[in-house]
């Protein structure tokens, strides 16, 4: 297993496994204490894997060195949103493109120790989840199921054409805080919309909360994903 992250083994014999990507500037150890909130019954036989990001700078946040899945670049976020034009971002293409290529060498591990991949879910908060979306749509084996938690879709021009039929009816979880100041509610709604056109199986969720988790979200995660890896 690779040394960049933090694995939590079941119990049991692990018969599915959860990828699950931090947010800009935490690490693995950031979602890590969700695992005893989630169901028994789940947790028995699901190994929990939190990658670490790569250090890298962040030219939002002056060039300073942090954990990122990818470089965010400032943008004029409020005009673009007025306009509903959620395409034209500048986006760090390689960074996501690299962040990627991580992700698919996790799962190939999971698969080589036994785990079918529709048996992995892929999960991530913010830049996690944009990756865990990015990588999702477009891997060729069907996994499990795709959860994407204060986030939005990266490179959403590409989705259509980039998109692999393995994983058109894959269930994707996604949910939202309506207060969140980080990754607008809106953008996060569009997105949901732009991917039910596309004819995803989408669970939608919302909550009254900033950037962040909350009791009820680790709630409905874990009935999430008791139905996906029962």
């Amino acid at each position: 297993m690779n040394a960049n992250a933090i694995v939590i083994e079941p119990p049991e014999s692990a018969t599915a496994s959860v990828i699950w990507l931090h947010g800009l500037g935490a690490d693995g150890h950031d979602f890590e204490p969700i695992v005893p909130h989630l169901p028994n019954h789940l947790t028995r036989h699901t190994r929990f894997i939190f990658p670490h990001a790569p250090q890298r700078p962040i030219t939002i946040n002056g060039g300073m060195v942090m954990r990122g899945w990818y470089d965010v670049i400032p943008a004029d976020l409020i005009g673009r949103l007025e306009k509903q034009d959620f395409s034209a971002f500048k986006q760090d293409a390689q960074g996501i493109h690299d962040s990627d290529q991580i992700l698919r060498n996790y799962m190939a591990e999971e698969i080589e120790r036994g785990i079918s991949a529709q048996r992995i879910v892929l999960a991530g908060f913010s830049q996690g989840g944009a990756i865990a979306l990015h990588t999702g749509l477009r891997y060729p084996l069907t996994l499990a199921g795709i959860m994407a938690l204060s986030t939005y879709l990266p490179l959403a021009d590409t989705v259509e054409s980039e998109r692999h039929s393995a994983n058109q009816q894959t269930p994707i979880f996604m949910a939202h805080g309506q207060l969140d100041p980080v990754i607008w509610f809106y953008f996060a709604q569009q997105n949901h919309t732009d991917l039910k056109k596309l004819g995803y199986d989408i669970q939608w969720h919302s909550y009254n909360i900033p950037h962040s988790v909350s009791q009820d979200e680790i709630v409905d995660i874990g009935n999430w994903l008791s139905a996906l890896l029962a």
